[in-house]
């Protein structure tokens, strides 16, 4: 059974920010640790890009809608490939392909008559594409988030009838697995007891999106187009675009992963829209938190943004991996610390796992003939760095499916600094200036090296880059079709040559904020 995540279908009113890259990166180390685990992965990602936002974006550029979305989503594409995203499907809800299906879509929700023609009135925010909670008599309502004026509206629209699903959903969000983590589910029930009202699916003063057939003037509200998304890409594999392939096709998603600014849509509106289209029901949506640099919002007002583009190339791939996934209990908000990133990339990547086996595989080479030191057959499972690594491997393949990174990056550290205490404690350089110590010397030295190479394989959803660098020193390389058997004790291979030292990870210094 295929096991299918989805990023957001980001907004391509701007370039790629620090949030977007998060919520991929996180969804990527899921991914790569499942494929691993011999699961049929499929995972989506892709671009949002009709809307007003983006057609009075594109007017102030003076190029159209389409050039916009052209340059913008390039630039995720582009992103996304440096990063080592690995995604498998990859969709503008632009294509023609989508456009089939929101259409296919919206005749099955039509017919189930959960569409109406109606008036909207309210208080909108373009940024958001989406009505805001302010009573109509409000003086110049700002957005929250973009602290920008709402505009008033007061238009005829087609709406989704939700509030017929309102006993369905309140079934759905009460499932202890449904939404994670447990703090946006209770921020989803309060919102949910209160009430659900039916909600505009067209606009008719938005030209930049798709027409709704039979309805002239009207286009697709943003968030109804940008949900049906998750289904056409599915769909995007050359086949016929018909909804009946969906389930053969990875549908139902076993986890949407989003911000919590948009759970409300996916968590209430969404499920309600499936239902109505004879549709199965998602099975989680994790709803992260928000990022902050040193205790402040991120705004370009505040000249504070972090560039992914930049942070790629002044830390590299492997420093910002481990700082958001090791360091942020995914789920909660974050706060991004120059001077705690550089501490704990130094200290954990390039001292604890990176010197370890440096200096180990040194020793190595020089007393063992350049290669694996040999050691005794039978595995001494009461060995100090045997029974750490049995409980590393138990709390990586428990943490990583609940996407609990954070204990799965710290479980793999402590294991490396077990090493490293280790390799202190029986001092092999000493122990050596004594005739007759070898074979200890040897055994010692291989137990490390051993512990080395689980790093190396634990690691590798979280630092794929990293994992390649720190197997190939031993002479090893990733085999996706056997990690998990690769994860048993011992199968470092004695007499096995080692590759000359080199360091798999270089010091961060940054004289100057990023």
């Amino acid at each position: 059974m295929t096991y299918t995540i989805t990023t957001p279908l980001y907004y391509v009113n701007d370039k790629p920010h620090l949030g977007s890259l998060y919520t991929t990166m996180a969804s990527d180390a899921l991914a790569r640790f499942l494929r691993l685990e011999g699961k049929q992965v499929m995972f989506v990602t892709g671009v949002d890009e009709h809307g007003q936002k983006i057609q009075r974006t594109a007017e102030v550029n003076n190029i159209s809608p389409q050039q916009h979305c052209d340059q913008i989503t390039s630039s995720y594409q582009n992103l996304w490939s440096r990063w080592d995203i690995s995604n498998d499907r990859f969709i503008r809800t632009t294509s023609h392909r989508h456009q089939l299906l929101v259409e296919a879509f919206f005749q099955r929700v039509e017919t189930s008559g959960d569409v109406y023609l109606g008036r909207q009135q309210g208080w909108y925010c373009v940024d958001c594409e989406e009505y805001k909670d302010e009573p109509p008599q409000a003086q110049s309502p700002s957005c929250p988030i973009h602290q920008k004026p709402l505009e008033w509206r007061d238009e005829e629209n087609l709406f989704f009838r939700l509030s017929r699903f309102q006993s369905q959903i309140e079934d759905l969000i009460s499932q202890p697995d449904f939404i994670w983590p447990v703090s946006r589910r209770n921020e989803i029930q309060n919102f949910v007891a209160q009430g659900l009202r039916d909600f505009s699916i067209s606009r008719v003063d938005v030209d930049w999106g798709l027409p709704v057939p039979g309805y002239p003037k009207h286009t697709f509200y943003v968030w109804f187009d940008a949900l049906v998304g998750y289904l056409s890409a599915l769909l995007d594999d050359g086949g016929q675009v018909r909804i009946e392939r969906l389930e053969e096709c990875g549908w139902p998603a076993s986890v949407h992963l989003i911000g919590k600014d948009i759970l409300r849509f996916h968590a209430v509106y969404w499920p309600a829209m499936l239902i109505s289209a004879g549709l199965p029901l998602p099975k989680q949506v994790f709803g992260h938190g928000f990022l902050t640099r040193e205790g402040q919002k991120m705004g370009k007002s505040l000249g504070n943004v972090l560039d992914p583009e930049k942070l790629l190339e002044v830390c590299g791939e492997d420093a910002v991996r481990w700082y958001l996934l090791r360091d942020i209990q995914f789920g909660h908000d974050g706060d991004f610390q120059q001077k705690r990133f550089m501490d704990l990339v130094n200290n954990d990547l390039a001292n604890t796992i990176g010197n370890l086996l440096n200096r180990t595989s040194t020793m190595a080479r020089k007393w063992f003939e350049g290669s694996v030191p040999s050691h005794r057959n039978e595995i001494d499972y009461d060995h100090p760095l045997v029974t750490t690594a049995e409980t590393t491997i138990t709390i990586v393949r428990q943490s990583m499916p609940s996407m609990a990174f954070h204990d799965a990056a710290e479980a793999i550290l402590k294991l490396a600094i077990a090493a490293n205490v280790y390799l202190n404690e029986t001092a092999p350089w000493s122990r050596m200036k004594t005739p007759g110590n070898e074979a200890e010397v040897a055994d010692d030295l291989y137990s490390v090296l051993e512990a080395c190479r689980l790093v190396g394989l634990l690691i590798n959803p979280l630092l794929p880059s990293l994992s390649e660098r720190l197997l190939n020193q031993l002479g090893l390389s990733i085999d996706g079709n056997d990690w998990s058997k690769g994860l048993a004790w011992g199968q470092l291979q004695s007499g096995a040559l080692l590759p000359p030292s080199q360091p798999v990870m270089q010091r961060l210094e940054l004289s100057s904020s990023l």
